[in-house]
């Protein structure tokens, strides 16, 4: 497993693999493949490194995962963790617990004071990767989004 950071069609695998397995295993629709793919190109383009960073493992087939740090909110919310996705195949081989130390590693050293990240009840392996890193649960509440009635919620890790 390679780990590296940007590279040219990184980010339409990124959406693709969010889009493939969000529709496939919870049966959203267009709406989130969109979203992902919007918000991701925003991100890109205002991308400072001081305070953002983007982690991809790669794998002989392409993509195996991906995990992003936005700090554009670090002085009011904290450093938001997003994008946080493995290959499905590749799951529980410790890809994810790479690309979240990865992530947590830059926000310390970048001096972000919090992370924050939003999720869904449901994902429990990625939950249980965020509470070994120290995340911990601040609230949830059911929303109506991506064709489908979610209860989101929002975890948070004080550095």
């Amino acid at each position: 497993m390679e780990f590296t950071e940007y590279y040219p069609g990184v980010l339409g695998r990124i959406t693709e693999l969010h889009a493939t397995y969000y529709h496939e295993n919870w049966g959203f629709d267009l709406s989130f493949e969109i979203q992902v793919a919007r918000e991701l190109a925003e991100f890109m383009s205002r991308f400072n490194e001081s305070r953002d960073g983007l982690w991809v493992a790669k794998s002989e087939n392409g993509l195996a995962g991906a995990v992003a740090i936005d700090g554009d909110l670090s002085e009011t919310e904290g450093a938001r963790l997003r994008w946080f996705i493995v290959e499905p195949v590749l799951q529980g081989r410790g890809v994810g617990r790479q690309l979240i130390k990865k992530a947590v590693e830059f926000c310390i050293a970048a001096g972000h004071r919090k992370v924050f990240l939003w999720t869904f009840k449901g994902l429990d392996s990625a939950r249980s990767l965020y509470e070994l890193e120290g995340f911990r649960l601040l609230e949830e509440h059911d929303v109506n989004q991506w064709g489908q009635q979610i209860q989101e919620q929002k975890f948070e890790l004080i550095l």
